[in-house]
């Protein structure tokens, strides 16, 4: 595959998708656009083309498969009448559900263009294969996701029976063989398949019964240029690259990385394995803990929880199909800015899965089909496992717009503005919104303090706050999972007296938040609370985690002899303070920590800021997930707040200045020069090499790309770098 994605792509009008297969040599297109109207969601449609390769023959041959089916009560039946040799003409399917009420698909067979290899060999000469073959079928609800495989069980089954009646020679060409059987008519799961030689198209037209009108092949060739034009003009006026990336190579580059995170956009439905034994050792008290965890794990009971439901983004449509909530938060910033009215009822729906204590699964792994796509190990959920709270960040980034009143005038060309944009024209509707969630915003606060809470008294420690200290549970030797940052080094061995330095920066982000809204809703009380937590995590940042011996932040432990020690790996951790906002200009620590940042035998590389310091003595070790590798998500705060500290008058002003508009350009170059490259976005970058690593067609959170070409470069600074 030598790329796919979208290419323009608007969650509430629709776009177009393309798929470059290098391995049968054909481009797919397709566009897909919604029609609005009646009283069931509206209709949509759905253009496919085929376009050959360069180095493909003239006569390619290629097979396409449609393939539609209904879950729950509702039909969906083939109207067109059986015939064995295939269908001539527009393949209809007939539906109806509770929720879509009544409904038609149309298949129609394309332009008189379309041509199709000539049929041969009993009894697959019995196929035209200029008709559209139909295979109807009748499943378990629970087995209609194996949609590929059913399909390919039923071509066996073809091809069986042709060999048992016929032998194993002279058996028909691939394209005949390979077709499913002629048999429309009712059933749950319809397989519609056409076989074309050299550049095909067919249209998809899905139309409701409650809509003013069926949907057309005139009409959707009419609204794919209407949708199309409508998407660049609104991202030409909110996410337009910036200089010096305002080419026309990076528009198209930016379109796609932001298309690909809001083609990710999808609605997840399912039971989820979550142990619920509460076993007293997952509190993790002991020394040694982290051995009596996972013997009580072995033990645990574990059952199906839910169902369960998620209007969620996705890290990777190929990958990670499902919803991850310290992701969340950073892949909401882009679609943010785009539509804050989608982005405020995806930030709801996560909040409406939280439990009775505050609790929300890190990992929403919901239904049959999205455990097969997880190792066993991994499928189980912990209610006393945190993940970064990076939906506060989307909810701050909220609280500014709304601070700036940021919403401009109605854009004509988008019939969705006024949608997109309602809470912040509206104020009142905005204090409604976080009114009408307040409640799970605190719970899930004072979870978190409740739970991760790390132990200042007994060990003697000095700090301004005996109570502002945060440890994440779900420790082992190796691995952080829970802190996002896995195989971190950490203090070793494990001990619970450890505290965790990027914890309690994530407390003082999300206090913050808290607090902010408090005010903005007048729970005076609650936000003169929230005002003195914030202050206490401020200053136990310091008291508690900066080594003055290594000139930097670290974690913390307690050695053999019962004395705390910090335990300092110089990295993400060591600035996580200065990645939630919670330096000031004048802080007596920023100097160390900018300069650290900005030393290329530490931090700091052509292609991004490193996880871990080229100095540290676990660089580039063991599994090497966040050992050394760029990550777009933690540079992306790195650029957000170097931003904040460039327009803010201090002694390290025009240092940042300088270090924001390098790394701007280090991290756009990186990402696009790897995109262009190999056709697709990854989950990490070598800080060597800037060579893409781990997953490709990582459209989760290394989208932040599209915000940093958007933010434009500063004026001033010097040139250190």
């Amino acid at each position: 595959m030598a790329g796919y994605g979208w290419d323009e792509y608007d969650v509430r009008q629709g776009g177009r998708q393309t798929i470059h297969d290098q391995g049968n040599m054909v481009d797919l297109t397709t566009d897909f656009v919604k029609f609005p109207g009646g009283e069931n969601g509206g209709s949509w449609g759905l253009k496919i083309k085929g376009t050959p390769r360069e180095n493909a023959p003239d006569d390619l041959l290629t097979t396409v498969v449609f393939y539609a089916s209904i879950e729950g009560l509702g039909t969906l039946t083939v109207e067109n009448e059986p015939d064995t040799r295939g269908i001539e003409g527009v393949v209809t399917l007939n539906g109806a559900s509770q929720e879509l009420g009544e409904f038609k698909i149309e298949v129609t067979p394309g332009p008189a263009t379309n041509d199709h290899p000539a049929s041969s060999g009993e009894p697959y000469g019995t196929k035209d294969l200029d008709r559209t073959m139909v295979s109807s079928l009748s499943f378990p609800e629970e087995a209609l996701w194996q949609t590929k495989a059913i399909l390919f069980k039923h071509m066996k089954d073809e091809i069986d029976a042709w060999v048992a009646k016929n032998g194993d020679t002279n058996s028909p060409p691939p394209w005949q063989v390979f077709t499913v059987a002629n048999r429309a008519g009712a059933g749950n799961l319809h397989y519609i398949q056409k076989v074309f030689k050299g550049p095909f198209e067919f249209d998809v037209l899905y139309s409701s019964s409650s809509a003013p009108e069926p949907v057309t092949a005139e009409k959707l060739s009419e609204k794919i240029g209407t949708v199309l034009k409508s998407f660049s003009d609104r991202f030409s006026k909110h996410l337009a690259p910036k200089a010096p990336f305002d080419g026309s190579k990076y528009q198209g580059f930016a379109k796609s990385m932001f298309s690909n995170l809001a083609g990710g956009i999808g609605y997840f439905y399912g039971d989820s394995l979550v142990d619920k034994s509460y076993a007293r050792e997952y509190e993790e008290e002991n020394e040694g803990f982290w051995q009596e965890t996972a013997e009580a794990r072995s033990k645990a009971q574990i059952k199906l929880e839910g169902p369960s439901e998620l209007f969620t983004a996705i890290p990777s449509r190929t990958f990670f199909p499902r919803g991850f909530l310290w992701d969340e938060g950073f892949h909401l910033l882009p679609i943010s800015e785009w539509d804050m009215d989608l982005t405020l009822d995806i930030v709801r729906s996560w909040f409406r899965l939280m439990d009775e204590d505050g609790w929300i699964g890190r990992e929403q792994i919901l239904g049959a089909e999205a455990r097969t796509k997880v190792p066993q190990e991994f499928q189980v959920q912990y209610p006393h496992y945190a993940n970064p709270p990076t939906l506060f960040l989307v909810l701050e980034s909220f609280m500014d717009k709304i601070k700036a009143k940021s919403a401009e005038g109605l854009d004509s060309s988008d019939p969705y503005d006024n949608v997109r944009n309602y809470q912040l024209r509206h104020s009142e509707q905005a204090i409604e919104y976080l009114k009408d969630f307040y409640p799970l915003l605190k719970r899930h606060y004072y979870w978190f303090r409740k739970t991760q809470w790390g132990d200042v008294k007994s060990y003697d420690r000095s700090a301004f706050s005996t109570k502002e200290a945060y440890r994440w549970r779900g420790r082992t030797v190796e691995h952080i999972l829970t802190s996002g940052l896995d195989d971190y080094p950490r203090s070793q061995p494990p001990h619970p007296g450890e505290l965790h330095l990027d914890l309690i920066s994530w407390m003082g982000m999300m206090t913050r938040s808290m607090r902010r809204i408090a005010e903005t809703l007048g729970e005076k009380d609650d936000a003169k609370d929230f005002q003195g937590f914030e202050t206490g995590i401020i200053h136990n940042i310091d008291d508690l985690h900066w080594s003055s011996k290594d000139k930097t932040y670290c974690d913390a432990t307690i050695d053999d002899y019962e004395e705390n020690v910090h335990v300092c790996h110089k990295g993400y951790i060591s600035i996580f303070p200065l990645l939630a906002g919670l330096l000031s200009p004048n802080s007596a620590h920023l100097g160390a920590v900018l300069d650290l940042i900005q030393d290329p035998e530490e931090l700091w590389s052509d292609y991004g800021i490193r996880s871990l310091s080229k100095k540290d003595e676990f660089y580039q070790t063991g599994e090497n997930y966040w050992r050394s590798p760029v990550w777009m998500n933690m540079n992306f705060l790195v650029l957000k707040n170097l931003n904040t500290l460039a327009k803010s008058s201090g002694p390290h002003q025009k240092q940042a200045i300088t270090m924001y508009n390098k790394l701007r350009r280090n991290l756009v170059n990186t990402v696009f020069s790897e995109w262009e490259r190999t056709g697709f976005a990854w989950e990490q970058y070598n800080p060597e090499t800037g060579v893409g690593q781990r997953t490709q067609h990582f459209l989760g959170w290394t989208s932040l790309v599209v915000n940093i070409m958007a933010m434009g470069e500063m004026k001033g600074g010097h040139d250190e770098l």
